[in-house]
């Protein structure tokens, strides 16, 4: 009987601590990644995005030269590893960061000189002026310290078994609309609600570590994260439509939805096989262990997180958390410098994205977009940055025009400047020619969704 109880008290026990080691870690996640607050002049933002702004300020005078240095890094890594060829089958991490072929040693490199060149101000006006190589270099600083924060803290999101906890919940409802594991869920909320690069890092893990395949990466990767609160109120600003700001969201909200449903039931999303990550550890199924298990849905939920925070410990996320930030300092900070600035200089001093519009002058004329040839200027210039559509709108008379392309611009949700960038430079299996078929898809499937909202409301 005495060793009945005891059994008895050390099963409570461990239950009790691996409920707390769940709870704990994955409700301060939560707070920090996805809980909305006050964020001044900003409206709201995500506490790790406010860490990450206070620390920017700090730091401000020298982080152009942290990014310089840390760029630096990836590129020296990159070219002795190519010309040394050491043996990194024993060290992964090493092999993700420097072994990435003479496509990607290149785009570094020419990272790396933008860099420089924008640190020091030397070179053309037109290259590392504050449209272009400045404009980036702004965002590859802010990157600096989110990826610093966020990549420490991102374990208490996906290791503490909330991940697991979320799949089992809502995997009836991501899996039906969307095509999706329901622990997407919580990479999802925290883009939406927070900033797309989290989103971006978060699906990055996630297909890295076995539980997401190639097809469910690219969808998440490329539907899902979605620009911020804060920045949707920055185009707002922008287009002077503080006034409808609800309806502007909401609208948003209604052409994402119609989006997510569609596009991973077509080329290209459709087409990305399901296969895991090369290397990743071998995971449970959620749809196979909801078909196995009898227990109700709330008690299997429960069952999984605490079964994984079982699993887990101390060293290993620290270790974890490290591994984040070095993968996106080297990994994607160069990328983002070479190509967004490449993409704001064919916006800022080419035509070609003015060319691209005026076959749809008739399009938006049809639907009864007012001034419709200045909007069509702006129907493909987001692809470089997705406040450059706010901008150029922003002259228009017609309130109606300025709110269908900016409820578009941030729809489109591929824009290279950032979130283009950040996929190309991660783990998330799509490439340049994927993005560009999926903006356009976007466009095609979110516009009349818009224009339909805009009468509505005008």
């Amino acid at each position: 009987m005495t060793e009945t109880r005891t059994a008895a008290a050390s099963a409570v026990g461990s239950h009790r601590r691996s409920a707390a080691w769940f709870l704990v870690p994955s409700l301060i996640g939560l707070a920090l990644f996805v809980v909305p607050l006050p964020a001044g002049e900003d409206g709201v933002s995500i506490p790790i995005a406010l860490i990450a702004g206070a620390l920017q300020d700090v730091l401000a005078p020298a982080l152009p030269w942290i990014a310089v240095a840390v760029m630096a890094v990836s590129v020296l890594g990159v070219l002795v590893v190519a010309l040394t060829k050491p043996d990194l089958s024993a060290r992964p991490v090493v092999r993700s960061l420097f072994d990435v072929g003479p496509v990607w040693t290149v785009v570094r490199v020419v990272g790396l000189v933008l860099g420089v060149m924008t640190a020091l101000r030397i070179g053309p006006e037109a290259l590392v002026g504050e449209d272009t190589g400045g404009l980036i270099m702004d965002l590859v600083t802010l990157m600096v310290t989110v990826f610093l924060i966020a990549g420490l803290l991102l374990p208490l999101l996906l290791d503490f078994g909330l991940l697991e906890f979320a799949g089992a919940l809502m995997r009836k409802v991501m899996r039906p609309l969307f095509t999706v594991p329901g622990r997407a869920s919580v990479s999802s909320l925290a883009a939406w609600l927070g900033d797309g690069s989290i989103g971006v890092l978060m699906t990055g893990q996630q297909y890295q570590a076995g539980h997401f395949t190639r097809r469910e990466a690219a969808v998440l990767g490329t539907t899902f994260n979605v620009v911020s609160v804060t920045f949707t109120i920055v185009i707002v600003g922008q287009l002077s439509l503080q006034h409808m700001f609800g309806p502007f969201y909401l609208t948003i909200v209604v052409a994402g939805l119609v989006a997510a449903v569609i596009m991973p039931r077509i080329p290209p999303l459709s087409l990305f096989p399901d296969e895991r990550f090369p290397g990743a550890p071998q995971v449970e199924n959620e749809d196979d262990t909801a078909a196995s298990d009898p227990r109700p849905l709330l008690s299997r939920a429960w069952h999984a997180a605490r079964r994984r925070a079982d699993e887990v410990g101390v060293r290993e996320v620290a270790r974890t958390g490290a591994s984040n930030v070095l993968e996106m300092w080297l990994g994607i900070l160069p990328v983002i410098m070479a190509i967004g600035t490449a993409a704001v200089l064919v916006a800022e001093h080419t035509p070609l994205f003015t060319w691209l519009g005026a076959p749809f002058i008739p399009v938006l004329e049809l639907m009864g977009v007012p001034e419709a040839e200045a909007a069509s200027q702006a129907l493909f210039i987001g692809f470089a940055d997705m406040l450059l559509p706010a901008v150029i709108v922003s002259d228009v008379t017609a309130e109606m025009t300025r709110f269908v392309i900016g409820a578009l611009s941030v729809s489109q949700l591929i824009y290279m400047s950032e979130v283009g960038g950040l996929l190309l430079g991660s783990a998330i299996p799509v490439r340049f020619h994927h993005l560009v078929s999926i903006f356009l898809l976007r466009t095609v499937i979110c516009l009349p969704v818009i224009v339909g909202m805009a009468h509505l409301l005008y």
